[in-house]
């Protein structure tokens, strides 16, 4: 379960952060998650709440799906992934492994397989919020 690990690194990351802006207390963190990162959120929450060190004990975490955005590297189009255009089976594949939607998905200006995916992966904090330390 890969959740754990991602939320242990979302953890670790902002003690670090807060450390290193001289957070008392952590107050919020946005976690962006890309759409085809892969995470079931359900699991991702509870292991973020089981995971709280001092720093993070009150801090509420906001999760954002940040939508995939695939560009053609022979046109320059852009455009969004969408999952309900291809099969289950095909979504599935996508989602496990995004290196093979060029298997699936083609560019809808000039059909061309071959683009990249510029947004819609990994996983970061966007911001944190907290309490500075009293000087």
């Amino acid at each position: 379960m890969h959740e754990w690990a991602l939320a242990e690194g979302v953890v670790s990351t902002a003690d670090k952060i807060a450390e290193e802006e001289g957070l008392k207390q952590i107050l919020e963190v946005t976690v962006k998650i890309g759409e085809l990162q892969q995470v079931d959120y359900e699991i991702f929450k509870f292991a973020l709440e089981q995971l709280r060190t001092n720093k993070t004990a009150e801090a509420k975490f906001i999760l954002e799906t940040v939508p995939a955005t695939l560009r053609c590297r022979v046109c320059g189009e852009k455009w969004r992934f969408n999952a309900e255009e291809i099969s289950t089976e095909k979504n599935e594949a996508i989602h496990f492994l995004p290196e093979v939607a060029h298997i699936y998905l083609q560019c809808p200006k000039c059909k061309s397989p071959d683009f990249e995916i510029a947004e819609g992966r990994g996983i970061w904090l966007g911001h944190i919020k907290g309490t500075k330390e009293d000087a």
